[in-house]
């Protein structure tokens, strides 16, 4: 059968020149979990594994054409990551062609305040992100700075989580995973599904002692709509994805690339069995 196992999955996500997150860390991530990757570049932020050091916009109209060539060549799609929006009038766009290609599993990572610190989402995009956006989410994916942007409180504790967690829920999004990786001690992650009868799960992973932790964000939400484009359940794919990061995060944890915090190795189940 013609593209018998090829999973097709689109990132609308920021650049990172240093290879470690946005659309390098999804086409990475993609390709290793059996996906084919296409792209479309959101924004073009200079950055390295030192942080953001200025962010160029990327015009709608081009950000525009660059979704419609995609999906009205390569289709239909089984996933769509989105990352790193920027501003107001991206995700209007963004929202309104989701809508008219009927878009599906679409995994949202609020890029708005990395571990770095640095403001990536505008503030007055807040607000359309969560009035059109969220509600053809499938799987939104905020870290706690992110969650707490959105739900204009703090959340800093595992009870909070679940709370943020359900109440996102309520803005729209089939599913909602807290990462919990600001947090210390272990690294635990709430997911919560089904707004008429919310389901809570939580998914656990050591902490690993590193400071190679560029992407992971980038990595885990690009990993779960991976899984999705394959065929899993959203419960099944965030645990997958979860475990893959894992692993990334371990076997990548004494490399050293760049002189702040180096990236994951999404290769480490591959490389070691190259052919030459």
């Amino acid at each position: 059968m013609q593209n018998q196992g090829f999973y097709k999955v689109l990132t609308i996500a920021g650049f990172d020149g240093s290879g470690g997150a946005g659309i390098q860390a999804d086409l990475k991530t993609f390709s290793a979990l059996g996906c084919y990757a296409t792209t479309a570049l959101t924004a073009l932020p200079v950055q390295n594994t030192t942080g953001v050091q200025s962010i160029y916009e990327i015009e709608t109209v081009c950000l525009e054409e660059q979704i419609k060539a995609i999906l009205e060549d390569i289709s239909p799609m089984n996933a769509i990551k989105i990352g790193m929006l920027h501003r107001q009038e991206i995700i209007e766009s963004v929202v309104s062609l989701l809508k008219y290609y009927g878009a599906t599993n679409i995994v949202v990572d609020p890029v708005m305040v990395p571990k770095s610190g640095d403001k990536l989402l505008k503030p007055h995009a807040i607000l359309s992100m969560k009035k059109i956006l969220l509600p053809i989410t499938t799987v939104l994916t905020p870290n706690l700075l992110e969650a707490s942007e959105l739900l204009e409180r703090k959340i800093q504790n595992k009870t909070q989580m679940e709370k943020a967690a359900l109440d996102l829920l309520q803005m729209g999004p089939a599913a909602v995973v807290v990462k919990g990786g600001h947090l210390n001690g272990d690294c635990d992650d709430c997911l919560c599904l089904n707004n008429k009868n919310p389901e809570i799960h939580w998914f656990s992973s050591p902490r690993i002692q590193t400071q190679n932790t560029h992407g992971t964000g980038c990595t885990f939400s690009a990993a779960i709509a991976a899984f999705l484009a394959r065929g899993y359940s959203i419960l099944d794919s965030v645990k997958q994805a979860k475990e893959y990061l894992t692993k990334a995060i371990d076997a990548g944890k004494e490399v050293k690339i760049g002189k702040g915090n180096g990236p994951l190795h999404h290769f480490y189940h591959s490389w070691n069995h190259l052919p030459y």
